[in-house]
């Protein structure tokens, strides 16, 4: 999977090249789908996509069609069927897939022109580079006669933009309520004139890992949380560890003496953190201002002894542990192995499964479905609009 950096960089190769792209985004999906609301895939005019929308059964299609199916410059929606079978009469019948997955998901195509700004790149842009989330409006369905199109934006922090005033103003309400309760929704707003279908896009940042410890076992970490677009640093006291030749992908590798003051705060809020430095005296130092700090996750590498040893060490000097629920130890999952891939792995796992509010057991003892029905439509009525 190709991560929210990547994308970026390949619709900016393409506009210093002249080259329009196409941006494939699910924006809404019923029943069972493989990727969630906001899933994106770039198009290119040549070579391959970068991205997924699914889990493979959509790309060769899309790829295929986007562009004829945007030839007018207009963003379309594209509806698929996953079902196993279909009603032969049904209009959107030549879109099943028949995989029996059981799903319905709607693809929105828009072309991105080389010269032509796009609000929502820019937006990605801007979460990618400030680390902070944002949340944006995108219409994806119209009644005919509506003062709205699909494809149609409202961005918070942006000048209106939408031909409907009272409509945008709602729309600007709720979106403010998007960004409070950091979760993804669809509306539907009716007016005299027509009903109109927005997805309410929460954008987070790239989850940050930050790595005390630059040994050999860091590097496969760095690796795999880089596969996924992680934002991550590696922190060490020792010179020979902490070299950037050493982790290519990291996005940042310091070297901090323990004897100098070093200010943890901006670079661990809210970040998943893993204390592996296999020295005892850097282990008790950097544990001890992590679990004053406000890290989403703490992991300490080592036995368990070893770490109620640290614990006790850092009491007599901290007696209060703030971010103590936070830590955990020792740090992974139980899947077993020993190589430094496998706890890398283990790792890995344990805090995408905190990171993500679940406990990282096996799927086939989950009674509930894989992902959390967090897409609720809600119908608003808004005031009818005269056109500008």
């Amino acid at each position: 999977m190709s991560s929210l950096n990547d994308l970026l960089q390949a619709i900016e190769t393409a506009a210093r090249q002249g080259e329009e792209t196409i941006l494939a985004t699910v924006v809404k999906v019923e029943g069972s789908a493989y990727r969630r609301p906001g899933a994106r895939m770039l198009i290119p005019v040549h070579g391959r996509t970068i991205g997924t929308v699914s889990g493979g059964c959509l790309e060769q299609d899309l790829a295929k069609k986007a562009w004829w199916l945007t030839d007018s410059g207009e963003p379309v929606v594209r509806r698929y069927s996953t079902g196993a079978t279909e009603d032969e009469d049904d209009e959107h019948s030549n879109l099943t897939f028949g995989l029996g997955c059981n799903g319905t998901v709607f693809v929105m195509l828009e072309r991105l022109r080389a010269k032509t700004p796009s609000p929502a790149i820019e937006l990605l842009r801007q979460v990618r580079d400030s680390r902070q989330p944002a949340a944006m409006a995108t219409i994806i369905a119209t009644s005919r006669n509506a003062l709205v199109r699909v494809g149609d934006r409202v961005l918070s922090d942006a000048a209106p933009s939408l031909r409907h005033p009272a409509l945008e103003t709602t729309i600007r309400k709720d979106l403010r309520k998007t960004l409070t309760e950091k979760k993804s929704s669809l509306r539907l707003y009716t007016d005299a004139r027509a009903e109109i279908e927005v997805f309410f896009e929460y954008v987070a940042p790239p989850p940050r890992l930050v790595i005390f410890g630059a040994g050999h076992d860091a590097q496969p970490l760095v690796r795999m949380a880089k596969l996924l677009g992680w934002h991550v640093s590696v922190v060490d006291s020792r010179s020979h560890f902490a070299r950037l030749e050493r982790f290519p992908q990291a996005d940042a590798v310091i070297c901090s003496s323990l004897d100098t003051p070093f200010v943890l705060g901006p670079l661990i809020e809210g970040a998943a953190v893993a204390v592996m430095t296999h020295s005892y005296r850097q282990d008790r130092h950097w544990l001890g201002h992590l679990l004053q700090a406000t890290p989403a996750y703490i992991g300490q590498l080592g036995p368990r002894e070893r770490t109620e040893r640290l614990l006790t060490d850092i009491r007599q000097h901290t007696p209060v542990l703030n971010a103590f629920q936070q830590l955990h130890y020792p740090m992974g999952l139980d899947l077993g192995g020993d190589a430094p891939e496998s706890v890398a792995l283990s790792n890995l796992a344990e805090m995408t499964a905190v990171l993500n509010l679940r406990n990282g057991g096996m799927l086939k003892h989950r009674s509930k479905p894989i992902h959390q029905v967090d897409l609720l439509v809600c119908e608003q009525l808004v005031e009818a609009a005269a056109v500008n």
